[in-house]
């Protein structure tokens, strides 16, 4: 596929996740994410895109994914293993955004009490 970058969002020893990105324009340009995570014999891939792509187009970025991210990695393995879902991100959690809203809930006055 034209255009394809990635930008790490986390790594840890035996895992990277990346943002899949295309073009180099200012506005939201983000194709997916993947989540690639090594063990002893094989690397597992999640690839969540938020828009369809022709299988064409698909096998390609998996392919880019294998070269740039996976290969480049330099840990042994037998296979690529690939799941792939599309779908849309409809929000980022944290422990700091249940806090916030436990202590929304929480934080009665006394004429709520009654």
């Amino acid at each position: 596929m034209d255009d394809i970058h990635f930008e790490r969002h986390f790594r840890t020893p035996y895992s990277e996740g990346y943002y899949i990105m295309q073009g180099n324009s200012l506005s939201n340009n983000r194709l997916g994410t993947v989540d690639i995570h090594f063990t002893t014999t094989a690397v597992h891939g999640t690839l969540i895109l938020e828009r369809a792509l022709e299988e064409a187009d698909l096998t390609k970025l998996i392919e880019q994914i294998d070269e740039d991210l996976v290969l480049s990695a330099d840990m042994p393995r037998d296979d690529f293993l690939v799941s792939v879902y599309v779908g849309k991100d409809v929000g980022f959690y944290s422990d700091e955004y249940f806090a916030e809203e436990n202590n929304d809930v929480t934080d009665f006055d006394d004429d709520d009490i009654r």
